[in-house]
């Protein structure tokens, strides 16, 4: 059941996106909601004017050191594409946002659960994660998709998000071996 500010986020999302004849990307297929922060990287990322994105973090993380782990478990499944659901697109947009990632991963990349053309900022980043993607599937249709976010608000029981480490991100404890089950079970229906 969708919540109001899901239902909310829904309605303010491009006209477009609702019309028969011209589906949204990612329609009927495998997506995965990818988040940044506590899943490719250390969660404590920051913003400079000058600098840019900066990690306050002890030295042996960097920005984006898990993206060729989540490159190498996605090989055996081309099909799958990525809608990034990260406040990265907030601050940045989709396309210099996407940049950021390995090619490989960029290839993949559809959308964005941020609309800037269509959704008020402050009233999407005070919106759970949980939600805000929710909002996005209840738009995009896939016939299957999985999250990987280290933010546990606004998550339902039962539906197919894995927490990852904060600090660790995919590389914590147990996150990739989830994942790959995962894949492989919405892979094999």
């Amino acid at each position: 059941m969708l919540t109001s500010t899901v239902r909310r986020l829904v309605r303010a999302l491009p006209f477009q996106c609702w019309i028969e004849d011209r589906p949204v990307k990612g329609t009927g297929q495998l997506v995965l909601f990818l988040d940044f922060d506590g899943v490719l990287h250390h969660e404590n990322c920051l913003w400079h004017p000058k600098k840019g994105a900066y990690l306050v973090a002890p030295s042996r993380y960097s920005l984006f050191q898990h993206a060729e782990s989540l490159v190498a478990e996605l090989v055996p499944f081309p099909n799958l594409q990525i809608v990034l659901s990260t406040s990265w697109v907030v601050r940045y947009g989709f396309s210099a946002t996407k940049k950021r990632l390995p090619d490989a991963l960029q290839r993949r990349c559809i959308g964005a659960t941020f609309h800037s053309r269509a959704m008020d900022k402050q009233t999407f980043l005070q919106t759970p994660r949980g939600e805000q993607v929710l909002a996005d599937v209840s738009m995009r249709r896939p016939a299957r998709w999985v999250a990987l976010d280290d933010n546990f608000e606004g998550w339902p029981a039962n539906v197919p998000w894995i927490q990852t480490d904060p600090y660790e991100g995919i590389s914590g404890t147990g996150v990739l071996d989830k994942l790959r089950k995962v894949l492989w079970d919405m892979h094999n229906v």
